[in-house]
């Protein structure tokens, strides 16, 4: 695994490495709340309680985050596990990670934040008993798309979980200020997502929409048998 990854790293202008992945990587971390804030109408606190519920995330579980972004929900998912729980994020921006990494230290909680590619997870196999993947699918092209789901499924024990959910489309096709945030990177549907992670060996537990916008969440397990 170490070797993968080191095969994405570039340096960047100020020294800093950087991952080279096909997927968009977004570097601004004020700009990034504040999309997910107009996003979700205000009720972040909310939202992340419903994700959580979808997920079934329990006491004492392991849990990783895939495209982190600032940690907001990673460090809901830790307070959720509890201490005898561990919760793991991982995006490709180093500034992401920065901005998690403060937000983790002013609540008080011990999340695990690393710096990698959703297509390259840097975990052993059979690490996690539930991955999220929360509006990040939508900026990956499909085929970095597929080896994130394989990748997922890697990382996740027998009978572990993922929760998946993104845009959908507004069926109205009507432009709108939020859409321009997600429209250029376009959307991903509930049966595609569903349709990756069937690929990929999961089976759908359930499957809808999430009560905000048009975002859809898929929830999938690994058969035990596996």
């Amino acid at each position: 695994m170490a070797s993968t990854q080191s095969e994405n790293i570039m340096p960047t202008t100020n020294g800093e490495p950087t991952l080279r992945t096909s997927g968009i990587v977004l570097h601004s971390p004020v700009l990034y709340d504040l999309t997910v804030w107009l996003a979700i109408l205000g009720k972040e606190r909310a939202f992340r309680k419903k994700l959580l519920q979808l997920a079934r995330i329990k006491d004492g579980e392991r849990i990783l985050d895939v495209g982190c972004g600032t940690g907001t929900l990673a460090i809901a998912a830790k307070q959720h596990v509890g201490q005898s729980g561990a919760v793991y994020g991982v995006d490709a921006s180093p500034e992401m990670l920065a901005r998690a990494d403060k937000k983790a230290r002013k609540a008080d909680v011990k999340v695990l934040f690393r710096n990698g590619l959703a297509e390259a997870l840097p975990f052993e196999d059979s690490f996690f008993d539930a991955a999220l993947s929360t509006v990040m699918l939508h900026h990956l092209p499909a085929q970095t798309r597929r080896l994130c789901a394989i990748e997922i499924r890697r990382v996740l024990k027998p009978g572990g979980r993922v929760l998946a959910v993104d845009f959908e489309g507004f069926s109205n096709q009507k432009r709108t200020f939020l859409s321009h945030f997600h429209r250029p990177h376009g959307c991903v549907r509930r049966s595609d997502i569903i349709a990756l992670l069937t690929e990929a060996g999961f089976e759908t537990i359930e499957s809808g929409p999430v009560g905000v916008r048009d975002l859809q969440f898929v929830l999938a397990t690994i058969p035990c048998s596996d």
